[in-house]
């Protein structure tokens, strides 16, 4: 039966494909054109393709036999991370789901809510690590205990949430297979927050809203 869906929804769900290397950086106008190394995700890809660097979604406007590029807007650079990105860092990579794929993480967008820095590091005693990132007044009423959370557009749960701060447990597996293991203590990552929190919240303001005006 054909399906009545695209081949690929413009939507991921933070299972990273693949670690790439940032190959170059280099002026595009007022932004920037972006050229990553990778392998995985150019088995389909063709221009325009939408990939998330990072978890930011972007769009392929070249590629090669082992790279690709993408052109990102002033405000792409300076609300994500990709803009302290330099020559040699790794970047996780994810195309989109497709009709056909397992749902393996969450509903992600690619819409990055903001950067956020690495508090602390600590490996524990079964080989995984505990993150803590620093909480932002801006979305901090979607972060909540055991609810979902991208960063760098890993799909990850939140072990704890603290007054300034939350925390994650990352198994060894995530460890190995995306770029946690390049970070440290004052990197910046991405953060993009449970889309369905915002739905919520949204739905209950507009109740409120409705009630005060029967009242």
């Amino acid at each position: 039966m054909q399906s009545f869906f695209p081949e690929r929804y413009k939507l991921f769900t933070g299972i990273i494909e693949e670690v790439g290397t940032v190959q170059s950086i280099s002026p595009n106008g007022s932004g920037s054109t972006l050229l990553f190394s990778a392998s995985k995700i150019l088995e389909d890809i063709k221009l325009g393709s939408s990939v998330a660097v990072n978890g930011c979604c972007l769009t392929a406007v070249s590629f090669g036999e082992d790279w690709w590029s993408t052109d990102a807007v002033p405000e792409t650079m300076n609300r994500t991370n990709l803009g302290s990105l330099a020559e040699g860092d790794p970047v996780n990579l994810e195309r989109p789901l497709q009709a056909s794929g397992r749902f393996g993480g969450h509903i992600v967008q690619g819409h990055i809510d903001g950067p956020t820095s690495i508090q602390s590091i600590e490996k524990q005693d079964d080989d995984s690590y505990r993150f803590a990132f620093a909480l932002d007044p801006e979305w901090e009423q979607y972060v909540c205990h055991k609810g979902s959370i991208t960063i760098d557009g890993i799909s990850l749960t939140i072990a704890a949430v603290h007054s300034t701060s939350f925390e994650i447990a990352v198994i060894p597996h995530t460890w190995s297979a995306t770029n946690l293991n390049h970070k440290s203590i004052g990197s910046k990552v991405n953060v993009e927050v449970d889309i369905l929190a915002k739905y919520i919240e949204r739905q209950l303001s507009t109740n409120n809203q409705s009630n005060l005006e029967v009242e």
